[in-house]
């Protein structure tokens, strides 16, 4: 098991990856049983808005977030610009992410959408993701064409070509970009699979919570671990 380790260069889990696995092994296997023996428990109840999947999700996202800007002082007198700004855009993205979650808190506080919201937004809320172009929702677009690009390039191009090519890891590195152990990937991917043992329309959510603990993984122990360290 070690030399197979050794050959595709892939490190063992740590404790922290392991618990997050754990977790999420949980939630896809009670996931799994609910959408196939009741649906509307799962669609209602489990994975409903406003519900533990999605304050979850949002929860980690908010986590990254902090880790960003911790990160960010804690570093800001020993690192150049660029790092700087790679650092404070993924802590203002994660952030971004964690409040459109949560469609910023609308729920929790019970206040009102506006009118342009109410007329533009799928579910009338106040959040970008579910606004509407034309018939299309903004989320299906991005999610089905962007953020599928986007994590095919994060979780399987971007660490073959850092490993590979030393300008893009010079580069990747400037903007303090946390590159993925193979774990973290294979990981993405197992749980990517097992979505199809949920037979729901709901089972988004799921995935959406599987994103979040594997990005907070990623940032907790990424493969280039010394771009977030002190150089004095």
């Amino acid at each position: 098991m070690n030399k197979f380790l050794e050959m595709f260069k892939i490190t063992k889990p740590t404790r922290t990856e392991l618990l997050g696995y754990s977790f999420l092994a949980l939630v896809y296997a009670l996931g799994i049983y609910f959408s196939n023996t009741d649906v509307t428990y799962f669609e209602t109840v489990y994975a409903r808005e406003d519900g533990f999947i999605e304050y979850a999700t949002a929860a980690l996202l908010l986590c990254i977030s902090f880790l960003s800007f911790f990160r960010l002082i804690k570093l800001w007198n020993s690192t150049p610009l660029l790092w700087k700004v790679g650092t404070l855009g993924f802590a203002l993205v994660f952030l971004f992410g964690a409040g459109e979650e949560i469609s910023w808190g609308q729920r929790i506080f019970n206040w009102e959408s506006s009118e342009y919201f109410v007329q533009n937004n799928a579910q009338q809320e106040t959040n970008l993701h579910n606004m509407m172009v034309g018939e299309t929702k903004i989320n299906k677009l991005v999610f089905s064409k962007i953020l599928v690009s986007f994590l095919v390039i994060y979780l399987v191009v971007l660490p073959i070509l850092y490993r590979k090519v030393a300008a893009i890891k010079n580069l990747t590195n400037s903007f303090a970009v946390p590159v993925v152990q193979w774990t973290h990937t294979i990981a993405f991917i197992v749980f990517t699979v097992l979505l199809a043992f949920m037979p729901s329309g709901k089972n988004p959510e799921i995935h959406e919570l599987a994103l979040g603990v594997i990005f907070f993984l990623i940032f907790i122990n990424p493969f280039n671990s010394k771009v977030f360290q002190r150089n004095d």
